[in-house]
């Protein structure tokens, strides 16, 4: 009885994450504003004709949408992982790809998706050379690369984890974890 008890306990402690996930959409409509100044920062560069920083706040855009969309990615990927399954038969426009990330692809998204963003921060760097010092650029192509190193790795780690799994072995999160 107190084994059963303690395991329901568990299971329902899982909502406890629900508010981090609304503390990540609120950090998206953050990003939103960020985003809308940088655009209205677009604008006022194009209205004084200094083109040449146009594309460096465009860089800065994106940065901002990959991030949001990163949010949206983990907060929507940890509800259905950890939390509870969504019916796609409820709500007409939800992506088919929404339901079928494990965590070890989460993982990999929310890698290359920090890869992304890093080599945008690089990319800028290297579009501003005339304000950034070569010790910065050093350590920005070095934070980079580690990035991608470490993607690649993870990846190749799953791969060769998933062809291991294939002989009987549990390969996801989600064929292990069901809630």
């Amino acid at each position: 009885m107190l084994k059963r008890l303690f395991e329901y306990y568990l299971l329902m402690s899982r909502w406890l994450l629900a508010p981090f996930l609304v503390m990540m959409t609120l950090c998206l409509a953050a990003l939103m504003v960020n985003a809308a100044k940088k655009t209205l920062t677009v604008v006022a560069i194009l209205a004084k004709d200094e083109s040449d920083h146009v594309t460096l706040e465009i860089l800065n855009i994106i940065d901002v949408t990959l991030t949001g969309a990163l949010l949206v990615l983990v907060s929507v990927s940890v509800y259905e992982n950890f939390v509870s399954r969504v019916s796609k038969t409820e709500f007409s426009g939800w992506p088919d790809w929404m339901g079928s990330i494990d965590f070890s692809q989460l993982k990999l998204k929310l890698l290359s998706t920090i890869v992304a963003i890093s080599a945008i921060k690089l990319l800028e760097a290297f579009m501003d050379l005339s304000e950034t010092s070569d010790r910065d650029l050093y350590f920005y192509m070095g934070i980079h690369l580690t990035f991608v190193a470490s993607t690649v790795a993870f990846a190749l780690g799953e791969r060769l984890s998933s062809s291991h799994g294939s002989h009987g072995e549990a390969t996801s999160q989600s064929e292990t974890y069901n809630p």
